[in-house]
């Protein structure tokens, strides 16, 4: 490009210098036939000859160092990210992680055994799905908007710190109010759930749709999504670390007791989230996200511009279905190795925790490809087949070999890891160099991920309460 620019310049050049030396000779020949006895006209000729030459040299200089520099810009954002950006971004979602595995695991638990019905723990699940989902929709808005993705991270961080301890820790309103009513406590979970998930949602779509505006890169856009879904294995194990450790040395006798219990896992999540949050910020620097890629500034894109494309129709059923399995599974596997299995109180941290054993060590394999759209087709293939049979094992699981769980749950990691970074690349490849409408996807994918998978919940809670 650059050197095409240098040889189209170097033609126009020499056509202005010959037609103005054209003009000189025509003046000289006026000059030397006329009576008119001026070579000072001619002085000033040449003047102005030389003036416009170098005034068009000087321009030709300039755009070309632009585009020069453009397209050295665009070379290094085309270049693999380093090891250490990408570990600093895959951090930043570590709280959310950590405290999304404890929601999706173990919220419906808490909340039915300290009492509340089926019906009323689902509703606590649905307020916090839609907030979460209509959030995404708002941040991905002023996001692509204003830009500014570690702010949003940062704010929404700190609402989720806050909030989160509310759910876990106990009805504060209800001890404010000294009453301890079924109405007041699912209105309490409820309006604490919904708080949860809109500071989840502000850091959750700030955090993805930065992969788009790191790199151009098709590889370093799936390292970074592998990164990410890496140490969401490191959140989640470490969870369910802190989650055996309580369970073991807390005895649930009261309901006291289970608060308490889930108040320290609640309190440890956080405390380990919020260090890795400190990590993100100090080590990821703020994308340009209203830089194009030959370093025009462009308008935002309009919703209307992703809604005309099948493809996004396409990336929206595959992220939507890969996240509802995930949810959806993880949200009931305590129950099924508690009461299906009638496995011990331990199994159900053990059991979530080779889950994501085995998809880390997976997530941190896939680093190593260099991803292209038909090895993102095929692996999520080959996860959405393992994911099948290993659904088929657990259905037709017997309880006298209630073992074999731990050998299912391996298969699990590796079907979720292969599903998760495909699924989440694919938004990558869909939004390609589209980089100002980038929020959007991420937070309009999202929505149709969370009000699915509160819908689900919903219906599958009300489900079980008639029976």
């Amino acid at each position: 490009m650059s050197c095409v620019l240098v040889l189209l310049l170097a033609k126009e050049h020499s056509k202005l210098c010959l037609f103005l030396d054209s003009l000189f000779f025509i003046q000289r020949c006026i000059f030397l036939f006329s009576s008119l006895n001026d070579e000072c006209f001619a002085c000033r000729f040449g003047l102005i000859r030389n003036y416009i030459l170098c005034t068009f040299s000087r321009g030709s200089c300039q755009l070309l160092l632009t585009v020069m520099s453009n397209s050295i810009e665009d070379d290094s954002f085309s270049k693999p990210v380093g090891r250490w950006s990408v570990y600093c971004y895959g951090v930043g979602h570590m709280l959310n992680d950590i405290t999304s595995a404890c929601w999706f695991t173990y919220l419906l638990l808490f909340l039915t055994e300290i009492g509340l019905s089926s019906r009323d723990a689902a509703i606590v699940m649905l307020s916090g799905q839609i907030a979460d989902g209509l959030a995404t929709i708002f941040f991905g808005e002023l996001i692509d908007r204003f830009g500014h993705f570690k702010i949003w991270h940062g704010a929404g961080a700190i609402l989720v710190a806050v909030s989160f301890s509310s759910v876990f820790g106990g009805c504060i309103p209800c001890k404010l109010l000294s009453s301890f009513s079924t109405i007041v406590e699912t209105v309490s979970y409820s309006t604490f759930a919904a708080i949860f998930n809109v500071g989840w949602a502000a850091t959750q779509v700030s955090h993805m749709s930065m992969v788009s505006c790191i790199t151009l890169n098709s590889t370093s856009r799936v390292v970074l999504a592998s990164c990410r879904n890496a140490f969401t294995m490191v959140a989640n194990l470490s969870l369910y670390g802190i989650a055996f450790i309580v369970f073991a040395v807390i005895r649930a006798e009261t309901r006291a007791d289970i608060e308490n219990q889930y108040r320290w896992i609640a309190y440890l999540s956080i405390f380990i989230g919020c260090c890795f949050v400190g990590v993100f910020h100090l080590g990821t620097k703020e994308p340009k996200s209203k830089t194009g890629i030959y370093g025009n500034i462009h308008a935002r894109i309009s919703w209307t511009y992703w809604f005309l494309k099948i493809l996004y129709y396409q990336v929206a059923i595959v992220y939507m279905l890969t996240r509802l399995v995930l949810n959806v599974s993880q949200a009931y596997l305590a129950f099924y190795v508690i009461d299906d299995l009638q496995m011990a109180q331990s199994s159900k941290a053990l059991v979530p925790a080779i889950i994501y054993i085995c998809s880390f060590v997976v997530s941190i394999l896939l680093q190593e490809i260099a991803w292209n759209e038909q090895r993102l087709k095929a692996y999520y293939t080959a996860g959405g087949i393992l994911w099948i049979f290993c659904g088929i094992a657990i259905i037709l699981l017997p309880r006298s070999m209630s073992l074999f769980v731990y050998a299912i749950s391996i298969f699990i990691g590796i079907a979720n890891a292969l599903m998760t970074v495909t699924a989440v690349s694919m938004q990558n490849v869909l939004i390609g160099q589209d980089l100002n409408g980038c929020a959007f996807v991420c937070g309009s994918l999202s929505f149709l991920d969370k009000i699915s998978c509160g819908l689900t919940l919903f219906v599958l809670q009300s489900f079980h309460a008639h029976q």
